[in-house]
């Protein structure tokens, strides 16, 4: 699953570690997701979302290619 999470993370300057501990998971959860080998729950996306301040559209969506 392609997502957005690495990018905003680093723009954000928060580490894995960081937004693990806020999000109540571990820092490779976090690391699987963010390289596309964990689809994460609905509540779990969320809750990345809210510490991340962005929507679950601009984190997850995935826009295909024309």
């Amino acid at each position: 699953m392609k997502n957005n999470v690495k990018i905003t993370r680093i723009k954000t300057s928060m580490t894995q570690q960081q937004l693990a501990k806020k999000v109540g998971v571990t820092r490779q959860t976090i690391g699987l997701i963010e390289k596309g080998e964990y689809n994460p729950t609905l509540q779990l996306c969320v809750a990345i979302a809210k510490e991340l301040d962005k929507t679950l559209d601009e984190l997850f969506w995935e826009v295909e290619d024309e």
